[in-house]
């Protein structure tokens, strides 16, 4: 077996390796943040006495639209990861131990899915609550690290290529697993159980597949390429290294203007991301089958997407391919909101919608790290650069979806919520305009 310390920069057995990762962890983002558990929350809370009632449910002592109470909860699990994640990734840096931060917020992500069977009822409420909190910090503390390692990993003329790479592999494995979670809900019968319980062993499985697979990406990933060698004081010293590279971050007007950029159209592509799989079951009535079907109609377009704009990239540049992105991102907001449950077809509009969301989505994200990737100044502290990345994400993530749940909690409908986003797609797109082709972003 190749040891680790023997896999060079670019080689392409560690740019496998890392992309691998991709393969683990999405199973969350596509499971649990998009097709399976929303619509288990939705028809869990929809059971509620007090919601049928009142179409509130019943949390601290205090009435929520079960919407918003979902919306609030992932604002508050990605506050808690923008607040920290600039000083564990310092501090990963100042130790050279990414590799250590990666394997905890993994096994924290994957044991919080497994946990999420015992979500069964209003009394277990909190549970699910919980465990989404958890598990959302699990993942996206993970990929912190994840993406630090792409400078690490690829020289800048394959990053892009890298990036792609990733995403392609973790579409493809979410396929896979999404496939056989969906097999077992909807044949629960043959095996036996009911729909609840099959549901809730798809969270287990999901669990098993980002723990095991990623032990892959462990073999292979360096530690410490520096050799940087720990010291005392690591909060202190982790506070020092996010304030140094902060005050750098101020000499880079390219940089900041593309963070701007990506923090406006992150609030959408994100906040859609969580809430397809609800709006799709609460707002226009289709069911668990027609959902799934469309998330996965997502995830498999989402693949040729992000091959599509690798090549688009490559041959007209980043930010040509980043804008064409985001001009489609602002139509499926408007074509989200023409929807209505009572139009005929409505299942053939919303597979129509998801085709639409797929071909983009796998190639905003791909080329917004790669992208990113590009623009960084040449540095040791990639950990920390990339926690700037992910902390605007994060806070782009707050700021959606308490937006999305207060316009439905004000509106009843949650499709001026989708519409809303379509202005942040649009100052996104005025803000790029602004970043200057450098060297490797054209």
């Amino acid at each position: 077996m190749v040891k680790t310390n023997q896999l060079q920069k670019g080689d392409k057995k560690l740019i496998g390796a890392w992309a691998f990762y991709d393969w683990a962890n999405s199973v969350y983002s596509l499971v649990i943040s998009t097709a399976v558990f929303p619509i288990y929350y939705a028809t869990v809370t929809s059971k509620f006495e007090q919601y049928a009632i009142n179409e509130k449910i019943n949390f601290l002592g205090t009435q929520w639209d079960p919407t918003t109470l979902y919306d609030y909860t992932i604002a508050f699990f990605m506050a808690i990861v923008a607040i920290s994640s600039p000083i564990l990734s310092g501090i990963a840096d100042y130790t050279g131990n990414k590799l250590k931060f990666l394997k905890f917020f993994c096994l924290l992500g994957s044991l919080s899915i497994m946990g999420l069977f015992f979500f069964e009822d209003e009394s277990s409420l909190w549970i699910g609550l919980l465990l989404t909190v958890t598990s959302g910090i699990g993942f996206w503390g993970s990929i912190v690290f994840y993406n630090a390692y792409l400078p690490e990993v690829a020289h800048p003329e394959q990053q892009d290529q890298a990036s792609a790479k990733g995403f392609i592999y973790g579409y493809i494995g979410s396929i896979l697993l999404l496939i056989l979670c969906l097999v077992l809900i909807e044949g629960h019968e043959m095996f036996g159980i009911d729909k609840g319980l099959a549901t809730r062993i798809s969270f287990i499985a999901v669990g098993i597949w980002w723990l095991g697979f990623a032990q892959i990406t462990y073999r292979r990933l360096p530690n410490n390429v520096h050799n940087r060698k720990p010291q005392k004081g690591y909060l202190t010293s982790g506070f020092k290294e996010l304030g140094k590279v902060w005050k750098e971050l101020t000499n880079y007007p390219q940089l900041r203007t593309y963070l701007l950029s990506f923090f406006f159209f992150s609030v959408g592509v994100q906040t859609i991301i969580y809430m397809a799989g609800i709006f799709g079951s609460t707002e226009l009535g289709l069911p668990t089958t027609n959902l799934i079907g469309a998330i996965l109609l997502v995830q498999v377009v989402a693949i040729f997407g992000a091959y599509i704009f690798s090549n688009v990239s490559k041959k007209y540049g980043n930010l040509t391919a980043l804008k064409t992105t985001i001009i489609i991102w602002g139509v499926v907001c408007f074509i989200a909101f023409s929807l209505d449950k009572t139009q005929e077809n409505i299942e053939l509009y919303f597979y129509i919608l998801g085709g639409l969301i797929g071909l983009v989505l796998g190639a905003i994200q791909s080329l917004s790290r790669s992208t990113y990737s590009k623009l960084l100044p040449e540095t040791e502290d990639t950990a920390t650069y990339f926690s700037f990345f992910d902390v605007t994400e994060k806070v782009a993530i707050v700021l959606g979806m308490i937006v999305f749940g207060a316009l439905k909690s004000i509106t009843g409908s949650m499709q001026w919520s989708v519409l809303f986003l379509a202005i942040f797609f649009l100052i996104s797109f005025i803000v790029l305009s602004f970043v200057k082709k450098t060297k490797y972003v054209q």
